[in-house]
């Protein structure tokens, strides 16, 4: 299998499109204005303690305050060493109100909520994720191999300095690394926690203390080697930089870098830019003519698989199966590229046979576990539906890209003109009952007026008669379909 990394720059948006096989996986985007806060540290300060909700609001600078759970927050019993002393459950044990605090974003601020802290604060690298407040060694569950797996935890013990403090997670891209590489990573890792804990004991509280790399080189480290053959670059600077930076901690990638001088857009070319306008679509076109439709809310998205057009060669639980096995695939790859996170509820086609449905959840699991985010699928529910989460740590590609309609304020419906006509009628008989006027002026859009000039014609006439009031009509071009007022003459 092919796999290519596409990186677009523009002067305030980053671009990259990750590519298998000629195929859109996913989409990373980065704008100057809104940079993902996800991996930064700031010196907060504690405004607001809620027991009943075991957390605390934390001003970290930001627009809207950021929000720390009891969970999320070191306790003496997490720390090297004092596995026996006491752990709480109580906030007000852990902070208090008023009091600095240093914390890094879980997750992004996504709607109306604010950013999710903790204090379990990691560092990655190239090879390796540091756990100041942690202790051990673990292991990435990607990497498979146990004799590989135990070289390098003890790789990584061999090398820990005498009396330090801090555990590590050994990352995917280290399978196969050497000594060396793990050794050097862990003094840069160890001199750069040394620097920000200094910069912080300075640092005035709503201060950014440490923020995450620019995203083509965030890429780079956790992306690149991980089977991706080629890094495609249109801007001169940022693959200077994308191979410097291999050229530092990947040595031996940097030729796979390379950049792109066609006068052709690189996403047009690779055909990224029509994926993009498709992925923000409800409905998915499958190949055999079946279709998904995808309804992202605030509480969960939804996902409905459909026959469409395609009817099949044999029989009808025959052309059920193959529909939802061609829709599993496209679901896991649909989660990747929109960036669709939290609860997810997927009503595939009912299929009487049992082996049909263990072999479209098969190939499901088989999909998701190339996603680079945790997804956790449970059983089908009694209803028949598919219920699964995928970790949410930054804003949807729809979330990113668009903003709710304002004509319908993000419902996806306005009201029929029909509706409107009654709406109006309505209006007009609780003015004419409430206050003496000489007439009365409809300004509204024009399908509404329009109507109300043909198919209600009669309706208005009749409510001219019973108010005694002559009623003028004016059409309104600003105005929204359902919008309208009625005005006293």
């Amino acid at each position: 299998m092919s796999t290519e990394m596409v990186v677009n720059v523009s002067p305030r948006e980053t671009r990259a499109a990750l590519l298998e096989n000629g195929i859109l996986q996913e989409l990373f985007v980065e704008r100057a204005s809104r940079r993902g806060l996800a991996g930064n540290l700031y010196k907060g300060r504690v405004s607001r303690v809620l027991p009943g909700m075991q957390a605390a609001f934390i001003d970290i600078g930001l627009e809207r305050t950021a929000f720390l759970h009891v969970s999320d927050i070191v306790q003496p019993a997490d720390a090297e060493g004092a596995g026996d002393a006491p752990r709480t459950d109580s906030i007000r044990e852990l902070v208090g109100e008023g009091a600095d605090i240093l914390v890094q974003v879980l997750k992004d601020p996504l709607g109306t909520k604010g950013a999710r802290l903790t204090t379990f604060i990691t560092i990655p690298s190239r090879y390796l994720v540091y756990m100041p407040f942690g202790h051990g060694v673990g292991v990435s569950a990607r990497i498979e191999n146990e004799a590989e797996r135990q070289r390098l935890r003890e790789a990584l013990q061999q090398y820990a300095l005498p009396g330090a403090t801090g555990g590590y997670i050994v990352r995917t891209a280290a399978e196969g690394a050497s000594g060396e590489a793990l050794r050097a990573d862990m003094l840069f890792l160890r001199k750069l926690w040394d620097v920000l804990t200094e910069r912080a004991r300075g640092a005035s509280a709503g201060t950014l203390v440490h923020e995450d790399q620019p995203l083509p080189l965030r890429l780079m480290r956790d992306l690149v080697g991980e089977g991706v053959d080629r890094v495609l670059v249109d801007n001169e600077r940022t693959c200077d930089q994308m191979r410097e930076f291999a050229a530092t901690f990947m040595p031996g990638l940097e030729a796979r870098v390379e950049r792109y001088k066609g006068s052709r857009p690189i996403f047009d070319l690779h055909g990224v830019e029509e994926e993009i306008q498709r992925s923000l679509e409800r409905k998915v076109a499958l190949k055999s003519g079946g279709y998904l439709i995808i309804d992202q809310t605030e509480a969960l998205t939804t996902i409905d698989v459909n026959t469409g057009a395609y009817v099949g060669h044999r029989n009808l639980e025959e052309t059920i199966y193959r529909t939802n096995l061609e829709a599993a695939v496209a679901i896991a790859r649909q989660l990747r590229l929109r960036n669709l996170g939290g609860i997810i509820i997927i009503d595939f086609i009912d299929m009487e046979e049992e082996e049909h449905r263990r072999q479209v959840m098969q190939a499901l699991e088989k999909e998701l576990a190339k996603d680079h985010a945790k997804t956790h699928v449970s059983t089908v529910s009694a209803l028949g539906l598919v219920e699964m989460t995928r970790k949410r740590t930054r804003e949807s590609l729809a979330h990113q890209l668009c903003m709710p309609c304002p004509a319908c304020e993000g419902r996806g419906f306005l009201k029929t003109p029909e509706t409107v006509c009654y709406e109006i009628f309505r209006e007009i008989l609780r003015q004419a009952g409430q206050f003496d006027l000489q007439q009365l002026l409809v300004l509204a859009h024009q399908d509404v007026i329009e109507r109300l000039l043909d198919e209600e014609s009669a309706a208005l006439g009749e409510l001219e008669v019973l108010v005694g009031k002559p009623i003028r009509l004016q059409t309104e071009s600003l105005y929204e379909p359902d919008q309208y007022d009625v005005v006293l003459m």
